[in-house]
C-alpha cells in the first residue's frame, strides 16, 4: 500500500460511478494472488453499500470481512467504562483483527466474526473465508487510523479506498439507521451528535493515507479518479 504525506493539503475526493470501483476491484481479484482491499470512511459514508455492491458483482471471487466484527462485547465495554462511546478506536479487539488479516494474507481458510446491528453484538465464526477466494474486502472506520494499535492494519492491506461524504448527508443516514433499529428519535440524534460525529473527526485524520479518495455517485461517469501519489 502506498501513502501520501501527512503534510499534504486535504485530499480532494474524485466523484466516481460505482461501476468504476467494481472494475478496479476486479483487477485486484484477477492478479493471481490473494489480495485484501480495505474500504474506509466515516460512520455513514456508505462503506457497507459499496462493499455489498462489490460482492454482488464479483460473486465467488470476493468475500467480506467487516472490521466491526471485532467490536468488544457490550459486557466488556461496561466493565471498561466505555459502553457510552461504543465505536471509538479503543472499543475494538484490534490485535484480534490484525491476527485474522495475517491468516487471510497467508491464504488459509478462516472463519471471521460478523457484527449484528440489531443485536449490537458480534457473532463469532459467522463468515467463511475460503482458501481459494482471490479478493477479501474488509471495511471499517479505522483502517487508516494511527493509534491504539490501528497503525499496523494498513500494512496488511493491498489497497485502501476512503469514501468521502457530505457531513449533513452522513448525519441523516446515521439517524435513519438508528431509527430503523427502533432507537427513539431523541436518543438516535444524541448518539449521532455525541458519539458518531466525534468518531468521524478521528476517522478523517486517516484520509491522507488512502490509495483512493472518492465520492460515489450512481450518476457519475468516467473512470476512477485518484489523488496524487495514489497507486493505480
Amino acid at each position: 500500500m502506498t501513502h501520501t504525506s501527512e503534510n499534504d493539503a486535504t485530499t480532494a475526493a474524485a466523484t466516481v460511478h460505482l461501476d468504476d470501483l467494481v472494475a478496479r476491484a476486479r483487477q485486484l481479484a484477477a492478479s493471481g494472488e490473494r489480495r485484501i482491499l480495505g474500504v474506509a470512511g466515516t460512520p455513514g459514508a456508505g462503506k457497507s453499500t459499496v462493499s455489498d455492491a462489490l460482492l454482488a458483482a464479483l460473486g465467488d471471487d470476493a468475500v467480506l470481512v467487516g472490521m466491526d466484527g471485532f467490536h468488544l462485547a457490550n459486557e466488556e465495554l461496561v466493565r471498561l467504562g466505555r459502553r457510552d462511546r461504543k465505536g471509538a478506536p479503543d472499543t475494538f479487539d484490534v490485535e484480534g483483527y490484525i491476527a485474522l488479516l495475517d491468516r487471510i494474507r497467508a491464504g488459509h481458510e478462516v472463519y471471521a466474526p460478523r457484527f449484528d446491528r440489531t443485536l449490537e453484538e458480534s457473532i463469532g465464526s459467522a463468515v467463511l473465508v475460503p482458501a481459494g477466494v482471490p479478493l477479501v474486502i474488509t471495511e471499517g472506520n479505522y483502517l487508516l487510523h494511527d493509534e491504539f494499535g490501528w497503525d499496523a492494519v494498513a500494512s496488511r492491506l493491498d489497497e485502501v479506498w476512503f469514501l468521502d461524504i457530505d457531513s449533513h448527508a452522513r448525519r441523516e443516514r446515521l439517524v435513519a439507521r438508528r431509527l430503523s433499529h427502533d432507537h427513539p428519535y431523541d436518543e438516535a440524534v444524541a448518539w449521532v451528535r455525541e458519539v458518531d460525529e466525534r468518531n468521524a473527526l478521528v476517522v478523517e485524520r486517516g484520509r491522507e493515507r488512502a490509495d483512493l479518495v472518492v465520492t460515489v455517485s450512481d450518476a457519475a461517469a468516467g473512470g476512477v479518479g485518484h489523488h496524487e501519489g495514489a497507486s493505480s
